[in-house]
This record gives C-alpha cells, sequence and structure tokens, in this order.
C-alpha cells in the first residue's frame, strides 16, 4: 500500500509532541519510502519559522529538525509526488463542492495523495474525515 503523510502525521517524528512516540513506531514498521509532496517541504519550513518566532523552538533545534529532514530526503526515506497540473483542478472542484471543512493545502495534499494511488496519513482528525467523505483512503497512525 502506497502511503503520502500530510504535515501532521510528519512534524511529530522531527520534534517531541504528543503523538511522536507513535509516529515513530509508525515509521519504523514501514518499509517502502513514505510519500510526500513539495507542499511538505513549505509546510515544514513555515512551522519551524513559527515556532523560532514563538520561541516554541530554540533556533539550533529548528536547525537540526531542518537537517535530519534534509538527510531523510538524500537517504530517500521519503518519496516527493511532483504536484501534476490535474490536482490543482481537483482541488478547486472539492473546495467549490462545498461538502467538507477542507482548507486550500489539505486539498492540495490529497489531491496529490489521490494522483498517487496512496492513502493518506495524517493526524489531523477533520482532514481524515474530509478524505473520507471525497472517496480518499485514510490510514490512522496508532
Amino acid at each position: 500500500m502506497t502511503l503520502y503523510l500530510d504535515t501532521s502525521a510528519l512534524l511529530p517524528y522531527y520534534r517531541s509532541e504528543a503523538h511522536s512516540a507513535a509516529v515513530q513506531r509508525f515509521f519504523a514498521r514501514q518499509r517502502e519510502p513514505l510519500g510526500i509532496s513539495p507542499l511538505t517541504r513549505v509546510e515544514l519550513a513555515s512551522a519551524l519559522s513559527r515556532w523560532v518566532r514563538t520561541a516554541e523552538l530554540a533556533e539550533r533545534d529548528a536547525n537540526r529538525v531542518e537537517n535530519a529532514f534534509h538527510e531523510d530526503l538524500a537517504a530517500r526515506r521519503f518519496r516527493v509526488h511532483a504536484i501534476p497540473a490535474e490536482a490543482y483542478e481537483r482541488a478547486v472542484h472539492w473546495l467549490l463542492a462545498r461538502r467538507t471543512g477542507l482548507r486550500t493545502l489539505d486539498a492540495l495534499h490529497l489531491a496529490c495523495a489521490e494522483a498517487a494511488g496512496a492513502s493518506l496519513v495524517t493526524l489531523d482528525d477533520a482532514f481524515a474525515g474530509a478524505a473520507r467523505a471525497l472517496g480518499v483512503t485514510t490510514v490512522r497512525i496508532d
């Protein structure tokens, strides 16, 4: 089964959070690279910037997270799925359907997962609910 990680399921791997132990166990069980998209890098950068600005994370720790992520990219722990042009149209379609509370970047993540034929892995319950409502399979981290 191909898996696509939402950023909410990635961040606890690199920073101690409530779900970190479960995320680390989940990652350890995987035998294939986990899917992400270029959006993941943008959202990771945004989270690090916000955490440093709000003093939730020291600059040196943000640099450690950033370096660890780049090392994992280089080691091919993740497969970066390009965002195909049709994914933008799919995201627009879902948003204009107004059936869920899907947010912009989540809609793009979801469309990228769908285009890759992957199941969505997220810790965001609202996002998982929207994905299921739109017919995209989700995987829960326990």
